[in-house]
């Protein structure tokens, strides 16, 4: 996915992741360093917390404009955060961002090479992190507060996400950008071909996984050479922003990404308005429709899937598994790209009663 998604061929003639027991017996005050925020406070105390954008380095005082996140599991609690609800009117810091960085990338096989080991050295040291006790735990309550999955859910993308940091660390993020060369068809004429960044890209992560997707996609652009401006859902934010800081503590530089806080049309409107060369896109099919006219096909697409569950005649462990039909369908694995959206059932299993179990479990929900 790293290499399709932000790394292109050129061919320029001279073919250019604890226990959870074990991790709530700590004390709860204990935070990494780098934390800005303690992920237990969001939605229970009255001072919300608020998620900047980040741009040319710089993090962002709140405006006058904000969106309020309210509290998933709380109507009527506290709100879990705000974030700057950017405009039209204030994408040009963005879209200077972009132009400030060339079609060769920030860097590629021919240029500032010292950066592939130096993300390597991030790479290692982020992913270390995540496997620290306390910056696991502080990621899995964080993605809890605001996508609420079970805690074993919410760690699994923690380490996954470690697992995916550790696998490039040292030597293997330049591997990455390994080259070829072919003899020519006479002395002296060689064909080489590069693995090379695109420069400017945008990155719109969805909410179901604030953490595995977006850091897996970012971190691909940016060991390839990208400068990437992430967008992530606005209900999520507080996740990728707080992991931004833990890369800035691990030694990425602060301007090498640009964090944008905003709704859909003002994020489709710098894309238009700045040299955005690629679109990063993780989201519903109808938005990935109307990306691929806007961008005239400069955008990778993973969109909604439509799955299907399929049960054969031999009946067993019904509750079992109507359980697991609500589960797939309407609880948070229900947003996965593997949710079941369509249930064949033989015959046998209507008689057992599979179909009243699984409205049984359904109606519980609010």
């Amino acid at each position: 996915m790293i290499r399709s998604a932000f790394a292109k061929s050129s061919n320029l003639g001279l073919h250019l992741i604890r226990n959870k027991s074990h991790l709530h017996s700590r004390c709860l005050s204990a935070l990494p360093e780098w934390a800005s925020v303690d992920p237990e406070t969001l939605g229970e105390v009255k001072d919300v917390y608020f998620v900047p954008n980040l741009v040319n380095g710089e993090w962002k005082s709140p405006s006058d404009l904000s969106l309020t996140i309210p509290n998933p599991m709380d109507q009527d609690g506290h709100h879990l955060f705000t974030i700057q609800d950017t405009q039209v009117d204030d994408l040009q810091p963005f879209i200077d961002s972009m132009a400030a960085v060339t079609k060769s990338g920030v860097h590629n096989p021919l240029r500032n090479v010292d950066r592939y080991l130096a993300y390597g050295d991030i790479s290692r040291k982020a992913g270390a992190a995540l496997l620290e006790p306390v910056t696991a735990d502080f990621f899995t309550r964080a993605i809890m507060k605001s996508a609420p999955k079970s805690y074993g859910q919410a760690m699994g993308e923690v380490k996954v996400t470690a697992a995916f940091l550790n696998n490039f660390g040292g030597d293997n993020v330049r591997f990455l950008a390994k080259d070829f060369g072919v003899p020519g068809d006479y002395d002296g004429q060689k064909s080489c071909g590069y693995r090379w960044p695109y420069g400017p890209v945008a990155i719109i992560a969805p909410f179901n996984f604030p953490l595995e997707i977006p850091v897996l996609q970012l971190m691909g652009a940016l060991f390839m050479g990208n400068k990437p401006v992430l967008k992530p859902a606005e209900k999520v934010s507080v996740v990728m922003e707080q992991f931004l800081r833990l890369l800035h503590h691990c030694g990425m530089p602060m301007e090498d990404v640009d964090f944008l806080n905003c709704q859909g049309e003002v994020a489709s409107e710098l894309i238009s308005r700045s040299n955005i060369k690629l679109t990063q896109f993780t989201g519903s099919t109808r938005v990935a429709e109307l990306l691929s006219n806007q961008t005239n096909g400069r955008v990778k697409i993973e969109d909604a899937g439509f799955d299907w569950k399929i049960l054969g005649p031999d009946v067993a462990d019904v509750d079992y598994v109507a359980w697991q039909c609500d589960q797939d369908a309407y609880a948070c694995s229900g947003q996965k790209c593997s949710a079941q959206s369509m249930l064949f059932i033989h015959e046998s299993w209507t008689n057992a009663g599979i179909l009243d179990k699984i409205k049984a479990n359904a109606s519980k929900r609010s």
